[in-house]
C-alpha cells in the first residue's frame, strides 16, 4: 500500500523558514518522480515543485523559485521541501504527491498546514 506522510508544517513569521518532509512507503521510492502541491484557503490546488526519480531534475513554479528547494533522500525514502523567505501568500496546506507513468499525480499525502503570519 502506497503511503505518503507529510510533516514539518507550522506557524512562521514572514521571512522565516520551514522544512517539510514526506515519508514514503509501499513502493520503490527512487523510481518515481515526486512533487509538492499546495492549496491556499479558498483556492484551488497549485503545483509548487517536482523532482525526478533517478535523474533528480527539479522544477518550480515561478512564485517560489529562488526561495524553495525540493530534494530527496532515496536511502531514507523521504522527500523534502526547504522553504525560505516565506511570505503570507505561501500560507496553504502542502501535499506531497507521487507521479504516475503519464506524469499525473496518482497518490497524495494527507497534507501539512503552513501558516505565514506575524
Amino acid at each position: 500500500e502506497v503511503q505518503l506522510v507529510e510533516s514539518g508544517g507550522g506557524l512562521v513569521q514572514p521571512g522565516g523558514s520551514l522544512r517539510l518532509s514526506c515519508a514514503a512507503s509501499g513502493f520503490t521510492f527512487s523510481s518515481y518522480a515526486m512533487g509538492w502541491v499546495r492549496q491556499a484557503p479558498g483556492k484551488g490546488l497549485e503545483w509548487c515543485s517536482a523532482i525526478g526519480g533517478g535523474d533528480g531534475v527539479t522544477s518550480y513554479v515561478d512564485s517560489v523559485k529562488g526561495r524553495f528547494t525540493i530534494s530527496r533522500d532515496d536511502a531514507k525514502n523521504t522527500l523534502y521541501l526547504q522553504m525560505n523567505s516565506l511570505k503570507p501568500e505561501d500560507t496553504a496546506v502542502y501535499y506531497c504527491a507521487r507521479a504516475g507513468a503519464e506524469g499525473e499525480y496518482e497518490y497524495w499525502g494527507q497534507g501539512t498546514q503552513v501558516t505565514v503570519s506575524s
